[in-house]
């Protein structure tokens, strides 16, 4: 019997209190265009791994924490079939959901689960969220429904050819958005709705920040335009303005 085409890769940072159940959930739900499960325990210092391997997924370990973006690329690199998908492991996604990604993908190279309501992330980071999607928005010329999301079904070929510019942080999943994007592939994106997370969330405000500059960088690789013709007319305009005051001065003029 043929290989089905898709590998589940789900990073996990110290989530013993939700791997079991994430795990079981997606081999119970017997998808049949997912050929297996791989866990990257990345340096985990309680029962995540164990608990990943029990409920039935391969597992990939990370000696120490390496972060987000280096557990994907992990996985990304120990899977064998033609698409990988990302799936968080605090209980966000759900199996049921899978299945419109997969309809999907035959008119793309990646189709993100774009979540519809984001009532379950903290208010303090929604001005940040907000940001960033109007920063990449405009980079990218077009809406991007969700930047973020860590629900994605790509193929492996495609997102191989970018894991040298990923980073190794949460800011993987944005720059992957914004790497195809930006080099014409097909990406789309289908509606998707997340459960409140368990556990806390590791994602802090300095990983924010770093996104932010990792859109910049991207947009300069890619569409160096969008960035400097922009700045270089603020820089001129600034120049006018700032010399305005002095050559009123110098004609005498109080």
């Amino acid at each position: 019997m043929a290989l089905a085409p898709v590998t589940v890769i789900i990073p996990a940072f110290n989530e013993a209190a939700s791997i079991s159940t994430v795990v079981s959930d997606l081999v119970g739900a017997a998808l049949p265009f997912i050929a297996e499960i791989i866990v990257i325990d990345d340096g985990s210092s309680d029962e995540t791994g164990r608990l990943a391997e029990i409920a039935g997924a391969r597992l990939v370990r990370h000696r120490q924490n390496r972060g987000y973006g280096a557990a994907l690329k992990s996985g990304i690199r120990a899977a064998q079939t033609e698409f990988v998908l990302t799936y968080d492991a605090d209980g966000q996604h759900r199996p049921d959901q899978l299945a419109a990604l997969w309809t999907a993908h035959e008119a793309a190279d990646m189709v993100v689960g774009a979540r519809q309501a984001l009532l379950h992330s903290p208010l303090w980071r929604m001005p940040g969220k907000w940001l960033l999607n109007l920063m990449a928005n405009y980079l990218m010329r077009r809406r991007i429904p969700d930047l973020n999301s860590g629900l994605r079904l790509m193929r492996r070929e495609v997102i191989s050819r970018y894991l040298h510019l990923c980073p190794n942080g949460f800011s993987f999943s944005t720059t992957s958005t914004l790497a195809l994007l930006s080099r014409g592939y097909d990406v789309l994106f289908t509606p998707i709705t997340v459960a409140p997370r368990t556990g806390r969330s590791t994602v802090s405000l300095r990983a924010g920040l770093d996104t932010i500059v990792l859109i910049l960088r991207i947009a300069a690789l890619f569409e160096p335009l969008r960035i400097f013709v922009p700045a270089s007319l603020l820089s001129g305009l600034a120049g006018v303005l700032w010399g305005i005051p002095y050559a009123l001065a110098g004609r005498g003029v109080s």
